[in-house]
């Protein structure tokens, strides 16, 4: 009786550990990692908006602003799983993402004459200033649906690459 219950116990181990891994290996498991990243801040996505800082025209100082800006933005970023599915190795999640909505900020109109040096030129550095005040100011939010598409390789789910208006969509940024 101890063998057979010892045995049980042996398969019931291997069996949950079998099902636990493969409730992670599901495209939607993956959609959620991929968007608690952003939530957790982690490594990939500060390396990422690095990346996108150091390519501003940004001053030093601009930049780290712009940088905190948008950890604050990814970690309030909200969303729920609508949609899963699968056919064959393709596969497709519908997120519903919650996020600041920069838009306005962004597409409002620039009167040069309102950013100009002692001079009389054009002051990029005090627009972009203006433009950070407004964006760390807002507090507008707006909800997307994105698609994410993924493709199943070596046995795992692989999100594809996200198209420009999903990435706008996520960053708040989408000009609708």
């Amino acid at each position: 009786m101890k063998k057979i219950f010892s045995l049980l116990i042996l398969l019931l181990l291997f069996t949950g550990c079998s099902i636990g891994k493969d409730m992670t290996n599901t495209p939607t498991k993956q959609v959620e990692a991929y968007l608690d990243s952003y939530q957790k801040l982690d490594d990939n996505v500060l390396n990422d908006l690095d990346t996108l800082v150091e390519d501003t025209e940004y001053t030093t100082e601009q930049k780290a602003r712009y940088r905190e800006i948008f950890k604050k933005h990814y970690s309030n970023l909200k969303y729920e799983i609508k949609d899963e599915k699968i056919d064959g190795d393709k596969a497709s999640v519908d997120a519903e993402v919650e996020v600041n909505d920069y838009s306005s900020v962004l597409s409002e109109k620039i009167n040069e004459d309102d950013y100009k040096d002692s001079n009389g030129n054009y002051d990029a550095v005090k627009y972009f200033d203006y433009q950070l005040d407004k964006l760390e100011a807002a507090t507008d939010k707006i909800k997307y649906t994105i698609t994410f598409n993924l493709t199943k390789k070596d046995d795992k789910w692989v999100i594809d690459d996200l198209d420009k208006t999903s990435m706008e969509k996520l960053h708040g940024i989408y000009l609708h």
